[in-house]
């Protein structure tokens, strides 16, 4: 149809048919980029769980995501916009100073930090979708500008919230307020009101009704982020932080689609789906609920009181059989923590290490490293989970 009304106007169809043939041939380099960079950033996320290859697989990563700004910036033809390269300039340089100064033990909180960039920039791509629409928008870009705002939103003050507990900056203790629950469900009903008043035609028509429900949209899920992450207590923060990661990568999802870009919606899945599955792993580890850890409690096993007194003699058997273990020949003389640790690990012939944010608290990498070094060359199998 385009081509029958623009051969009307006086245009000669070769020269349409070669435009025509541009596209398709530009759409199809970008598509085809797009999926390998995915799957490059999926095989980096897997390399990372691996130990060994966990530094490969950080810098294929971010390798993959470099090339993906790229291909984006020449796709939508603003591969010459000077504004993009001195975004990106700035970007760099901040993040090489972070990557510098930022020590080990501090990584958790400014890991959620960097969850709550990833979910501002979703934010900021929904409110300015939502500022070039009009009435006769299509409702699917609609639905997830607002979503796109509700969600990155929300991240961004909770992984606030969240590196402010890490650090001290904010008391670790659960802050409950009065009413918490009302207000968690009040918020979050409000915020999801506003992204459905901002698809209708009435609002868009009306600039500084739009303009009014944008704002409203960010400060309550703004607010939604703060009440649901001050309940959670400092211990079961990087729980928190893991879920945050998950929302940014699922606020990036949402806003790929407001802005029609496949990249970032593949990108943005993988990154949500990952964050996930670490978060239940994380879960698994240390014995907690999500459930329970975003309402402020811990998650403890319930033991009948039945069970605990059928246990109390064969809990005896295995006292006594630890301390046969655990003591020289000489029965007056009891292994301390540390000897009886050595003890393990001589007599064990395959070791596994569970590393986690107590190993990064106490800064023990460099010795849990030496130890896995000294294991290997007494013939010890090591590995890591």
């Amino acid at each position: 149809m385009l081509l029958q009304v623009l051969s009307l106007s006086g245009v000669s169809l070769p020269f349409l048919l070669s435009v025509e043939s541009i596209n398709s041939t530009r759409n199809l380099i970008y598509y085809v980029c797009a999926g390998i960079l995915a799957i490059l950033v999926l095989v980096g996320i897997a390399m990372m769980s691996k130990v060994e290859k966990s530094v490969a697989g950080s810098r294929l990563g971010a390798i993959s995501m470099l090339l993906a700004i790229l291909l984006t910036l020449w796709y939508f033809d603003i591969f010459s916009a000077v504004e993009c390269w001195i975004a990106m300039l700035v970007g760099t340089v901040i993040g090489i100073v972070i990557s510098i100064k930022v020590k080990m033990i501090e990584m958790p909180q400014m890991v959620g930090l960097l969850n709550g960039f990833g979910g501002a920039a979703s934010m900021l791509s929904g409110i300015l979708t939502l500022i070039a629409s009009s009435p006769q928008t299509d409702m699917f870009s609609l639905v997830t500008a607002g979503l796109a705002i509700f969600v990155g939103s929300l991240t961004f003050t909770g992984s606030v919230v969240a590196a402010g507990k890490l650090a001290k900056w904010l008391p670790q203790k659960p802050i409950i307020l009065k009413g918490h629950q009302s207000w968690t469900i009040l918020t979050l009903l409000l915020s999801l009101a506003t992204v459905i008043l901002l698809a209708l035609p009435n609002i868009l028509s009306s600039a500084p009704l739009k303009a009014l429900f944008i704002i409203l949209c960010a400060v309550l899920s703004g607010l939604f982020g703060v009440i649901f992450s001050i309940r959670v207590g400092g211990a079961d923060m990087p729980i928190t932080i893991s879920l945050l990661n998950s929302l940014s990568g699922v606020a990036g999802s949402i806003a790929g689609m407001a802005i029609s870009d496949p990249l970032l919606v593949a990108v943005g899945a993988i990154v949500g789906a990952s964050g996930l599955l670490l978060t239940q792993i994380m879960c698994r580890a240390m014995n907690r609920r999500l459930g329970d850890i975003l309402l402020g409690k811990t998650s403890t096993p319930t033991i009948k009181r039945e069970a605990k007194i059928d246990s109390s003699k064969a809990d005896e058997k295995v006292e006594s059989t630890v301390d046969e273990v655990f003591t020289d020949s000489s029965p007056k003389k009891v292994l301390t923590p540390v000897e009886q640790s050595g003890h393990l690990l001589s007599e064990a012939k395959k070791i596994i290490i569970v590393p986690g944010y107590g190993m990064a608290l106490s800064q023990a990498q460099s010795s849990v490293r030496q130890l896995t070094s000294e294991l290997e060359q007494d013939g010890r199998n090591v590995e890591f989970a």
